[in-house]
């Protein structure tokens, strides 16, 4: 192995001018910091999304598994004395070969050892090495524990990655070579400028996990994101619903009412010219319409899962009738407001109501069977600790599901940031999409339990008749409209398979095809940037494994096959609609005062 020390001769004198604005920015935080912490002692801080007790419950389950079957420990134990062996014998082979020690390789997508001193500094690659190796026998027993049921083996999974995750080496100033390197090539600036944004962000952020992961500044809704021409026509307590203006002369005659989700804000699908969904669609000729949920405060406490149904998507279908003069709509749901979608439409079918003739569901879960890690957040002791604190306060705090959904990839969406922003002393890189991931929004308490309660729970949207919304008994079974479903193959929020097996529970043709990437990426993925690819089958009856070994593959974005698809259901052509034209009078331009928290604040 080829040994490159770090070099710390005649190190650069460190600029006096960003060290005293590292020190003041110290100095200011810090002061204000302790002002804040006594002000934050005198309010209730948002929940912790994990129960203490609902967290050490699988442990003492694991615990007195572990206590009744030695040979699980003395398998353990040979393991162990097993990897020693292997990682001493590549010690030795590595040092005469003078190549990197390589017995164990990190997962595709982990980051944390990109640095190639992690290979090429001896040192360093034995502390990967033994790192990874550790935490791969920490996990297997695990795995090895007999009699422990699916739920608190994935629970004891999940919490002891958080603590594995967080000792790791690259999380470490003396075991981190890149972060090593630039203390000694700065001599201790870069910490010194950690310990300002440390404080810093402390002082102006929220809830547990305060750090920045974009630049605040950089971003501003309704000028380089949100920035779809359009006008809000619509308003209630719960939605503002914007038309957008259209760019071609001719348009589908039926419009396209987007159903975004209210967990965080619509602009996810308008995230500036050349990722946004909303004027991809419009530059297709579609007249779309998106709800832009409101940011709820204490006095939206009791609307409900129904609610934000007869508010949301059907308040919206009849002011577009209203507006267009257009009874029949096609319609997208993405996440939670797919749900909502789907609901909307089986008490629609209830209602023997067939104005919406096309349905796309993206990322959208109707059958919660495995909801993957988001599962260990759902259980009896942390949903009744959610719903004391929402009732304490009529909502559930954004914080609070930032927290939770950080945890689901807490080495991307948590350690990167602090290796980042507090070891190496770097502000944070303008990203429009971590900035929209932080643009949290609160949940109504009455909302936020039913939801928690009857879909992730217990699964009741499956079952005939098994949610009631609005005196009406729902069944997906009657719901015969026309649906496009695309999900994430790397979706960790909500997982292909499960919004695989809900497609398969509506009675209408269904066309699914599997992006590549995660939650938001495999979705919001513009033709032009020629990335992922996608999977398709036409076979939707088959079982998840099949659809998948059976669908052929083509590259680039998914988008020009939906176009294809939803162009059967425009309905003809017709001229272009604006909102000026309307039949409702136009509110206020887009994106509208809901989006920018100008409404709903406690």
């Amino acid at each position: 192995m080829s040994e490159k020390p770090i070099k710390i001769t005649s190190p650069p004198e460190p600029e006096p001018n960003s060290v005293s604005r590292s020190l003041m920015r110290a100095s200011l935080h810090g002061g204000s910091l302790l002002k804040r912490s006594i002000m934050r002692r005198l309010r209730p801080n948002p929940p912790n999304p994990v129960s203490v007790k609902s967290m050490a419950k699988p442990f003492v389950s694991l615990t007195g598994k572990l206590a009744t079957q030695p040979d699980t420990v003395i398998l353990a134990q040979m393991r162990l004395v097993r990897d020693s062996t292997r990682l001493g014998w590549g010690l030795l082979t590595s040092s005469l070969s003078r190549k990197p020690l390589a017995v164990i390789e990190p997962e595709r997508g982990d980051g944390r050892f990109r640095d190639q001193s992690w290979d090429e500094v001896m040192a360093f690659n034995v502390i990967k090495q033994t790192y990874l190796l550790s935490n791969r026998w920490i996990m297997d027993t695990i795995d090895d524990v007999r009699g422990m049921d699916k739920h608190t083996r994935r629970k004891v999974r999940f919490f002891t990655s958080q603590i594995t995750d967080a000792l790791a080496p690259s999380n470490f100033i003396l075991s981190n070579p890149q972060v090593l390197r630039a203390t000694i090539e700065s001599r201790g600036t870069n910490l010194l400028k950690g310990m300002a944004n440390l404080l810093r962000d402390l002082d102006e952020g929220e809830g547990p996990l305060p750090f920045r992961m974009s630049d605040p500044d950089a971003f501003k809704i309704g000028e380089n994101l949100a920035n779809t021409p359009g006008d809000v026509v619509y308003q209630n307590e719960l939605i503002q619903l914007i038309q957008y203006k259209p760019t071609t002369d001719t348009v589908h005659r039926r419009p396209l009412l987007v159903v975004p989700p209210w967990i965080n804000k619509y602009y996810i699908l308008d995230l500036g010219e050349k990722k946004s969904f909303i004027r991809y669609w419009v530059e297709h000729g579609h007249t779309v319409f998106v709800i832009s949920w409101i940011n709820p405060g204490p006095e939206l406490a009791h609307k409900s899962f129904e609610d934000y149904m007869l508010e949301g998507p059907i308040a919206a279908m009849d002011a577009i009738e209203q507006t267009t003069g257009e009874r029949e709509i096609n319609t997208v749901g993405y996440c939670i407001g797919g749900t909502l979608l789907g609901c909307t439409l089986a008490w629609l079918a209830a209602r023997e109501d067939d104005r919406v003739k096309s349905a796309t569901f993206l990322n959208s879960m109707m059958d919660f069977s495995d909801v993957g890690d988001l599962e260990v957040f759902i259980d009896e002791d942390a949903v009744s600790k959610l719903e004391k604190a929402m009732n304490k306060q009529g909502y559930l705090e954004g914080a609070s599901m930032a927290t939770a959904f950080n945890m689901l990839r807490a080495n991307s969406l948590i350690w990167s940031f602090f290796v980042n922003n507090y070891l190496l002393g770097r502000d944070t890189a303008p990203f429009d999409l971590l900035y929209w991931n932080s643009d949290a929004t609160r949940m109504p308490a009455a909302m936020h339990s039913f939801y928690l309660r009857n879909m992730y729970m217990h699964n009741r949207l499956r079952e005939p008749g098994g949610i009631e919304l609005a005196g009406t008994p729902i069944d997906l079974g009657k719901v015969k409209v026309p649906s496009y479903f695309a999900s994430a193959i790397e979706d960790h929020i909500a997982p292909w398979v499960s919004c695989y097996e809900g497609a398969r529970r509506l009675a209408g043709p269904v066309r699914f095809i599997l992006g590549g990437s995660g939650h938001i990426a495999g979705i919001i993925n513009p033709p032009d940037r020629k990335k992922y690819g996608y999977r398709v089958n036409d076979d939707s009856s088959l079982k998840p494994d099949a659809w998948l070994a059976g669908a052929k593959e083509f590259e680039g974005s998914w988008w020009p096959d939906w176009v294809a698809w939803a162009e059967k259901f425009g309905g003809g052509e017709v001229k272009a609609r604006t909102a000026k034209e309307g039949k409702l009078p136009v509110i206020e331009p887009a994106p509208g005062a809901y989006v920018q928290g100008l409404q709903g604040a406690s």
